[in-house]
């Protein structure tokens, strides 16, 4: 996540791109939500939790990128504050499942 972090403050910033809203949310949202499902699943199948966990942290990757490459070629922005809240939500996704793996 740190990479989609830096990659998100290069890019420009797109006209009415706040930092804040309820779009910015639901990545924060949406991005921990794939993390900890994805990290569960690999989890699951008898993968290691530090592999699991880098694998769900590509997984969760693939998914944002993808997401605002989706919103750029139907005609809208591809936003690196959206990036940024991405990598929040899938940051405090890895804090908890660290905390909570370990009880």
């Amino acid at each position: 996540m740190r990479l989609v972090l830096a990659f998100a403050f290069t890019l420009s910033t797109p006209p009415g791109d706040r930092w804040t809203g309820s779009d910015k949310v639901k990545h924060f949202l949406a991005a921990a939500a794939i993390k900890s499902l994805a990290y569960a699943a690999l989890h699951r199948n008898d993968t290691t939790r530090r592999a699991a966990l880098w694998q769900a942290s590509i997984v969760t990757t693939a998914a944002s990128l993808g997401k605002e490459f989706v919103d750029q070629r139907r005609g809208g922005r591809f936003s690196g504050r959206d990036l940024a809240w991405d990598a929040g939500g899938a940051g405090a996704a890895t804090v908890a499942i660290i905390h909570w793996s370990h009880k």
